[in-house]
C-alpha cells in the first residue's frame, strides 16, 4: 500500500469499489481493469425513433458500483474514470465527423430536487470531464481540432418522480413531456455554436425511455441529435424458459 492510499484509509475509511483494498475508492489494478473501448447499444425493448446509442460497460459490477457512489455516496473522486468512460462513448459517436465540425455536449438533467440533496449534478459534472478529455487528447483522437463545450440545454418539468423502480411503461409515462428546451439556451447556442452536432449525455441507458425524452425536446426546437452518450447500459438477458412455457427452476424474473 502506498503513503497515499495508506493516508486515504485513516482519514477517510476509503476502500476499493472494486477489490475493497483499503486505501482508494479505485485501485490501480482495478483502474486498468476499467474498458477502453465504447461500443453500440439498444435497450430492449427499444423506444420507437431512438438515436444511435453508444456505452462503454454493462450496468453491473464494477462500473454500477462507481455510477451508484457518484450519484449516492457523492464520491466525488469518481468524476474523473466516470467522465473518462464517457469520453469514450461521445468519440465514437463522432468519430467520422468532419473534425472542424462543432460539438456540443448535452447532458440529460436530474430532478432538481436531486441536484439540491447531493449539491450537483452528477451527469453534467461527467460530461464537463469528457469534454476536457476528449478537446486534451487523453483517449487517443486528434486534440482540437474542435473545442467541445458543454451546453445544460434540457430542464426538467416540476412533478417528475424518481424513476428508480419504474418498469419501461412506468418510465415512459413519467417522463411524456418532463424535459424542456427554453429559449434563452437555444439563443446561447446559436451565437456562439451555430451548426453544432449535439450528443446527448447521460450516466446510464436502462429502458432509454429517458433518452427518448431529452432527444424529443431536442427535435421539437430544431436540434437533431448526432447520438446518445452513456457510461453504461443496461443487459436485458434472455431467461430459459422450460418447455411448458414456465421459467427454469431457480430463475427468477425482474
Amino acid at each position: 500500500m502506498s503513503l497515499r492510499d495508506a493516508y486515504a484509509d485513516l482519514i477517510l475509511g476509503a476502500v476499493c469499489l472494486g477489490c475493497g483494498t483499503a486505501g482508494r475508492m479505485l485501485c490501480p489494478r482495478c483502474a486498468a481493469a476499467l474498458p477502453t473501448t465504447a461500443y453500440d447499444t439498444r435497450p430492449v425493448p427499444c423506444p420507437s425513433g431512438l438515436a444511435r446509442a453508444a456505452a462503454t460497460a454493462p450496468y453491473e459490477g464494477l462500473v454500477k458500483a462507481m455510477v451508484l457512489g457518484l450519484k449516492e455516496r457523492q464520491l466525488l473522486g469518481l468524476s474523473r474514470p466516470l467522465g473518462d468512460l464517457l469520453a469514450l462513448a461521445v468519440g465514437r459517436l463522432i468519430a467520422g465527423t468532419a473534425p472542424g465540425s462543432p460539438v456540443v455536449l448535452v447532458p440529460v438533467p436530474s430532478r432538481r430536487s436531486s441536484v439540491r440533496a447531493r449539491g450537483f449534478d452528477s451527469t453534467r459534472a461527467l460530461a464537463t470531464r469528457a469534454a476536457r478529455v476528449l478537446e486534451g487528447d487523453e483517449v487517443g483522437r486528434a486534440a482540437a481540432a474542435r473545442p467541445i463545450p458543454v451546453v445544460p440545454l434540457l430542464r426538467t418539468r416540476v412533478g417528475l418522480q424518481d424513476q428508480a423502480g419504474l418498469d419501461a411503461s412506468g418510465r415512459a409515462a413519467n417522463l411524456a413531456g418532463a424535459l424542456t428546451c427554453p429559449a434563452g439556451g437555444l439563443r446561447r447556442l446559436a451565437r456562439t455554436h451555430p451548426a453544432a452536432l449535439v450528443v446527448l449525455c447521460d450516466d446510464v441507458i436502462t429502458t432509454g425511455a429517458t433518452a427518448r425524452e431529452a432527444q424529443r425536446a431536442l427535435a421539437d426546437v430544431g436540434l437533431p441529435i448526432v447520438g446518445i452518450a452513456a457510461v453504461a447500459a443496461t443487459v436485458r438477458r434472455t431467461l430459459p424458459v422450460h418447455p411448458r412455457g414456465k421459467l427454469s427452476p431457480g430463475v427468477q424474473g425482474n
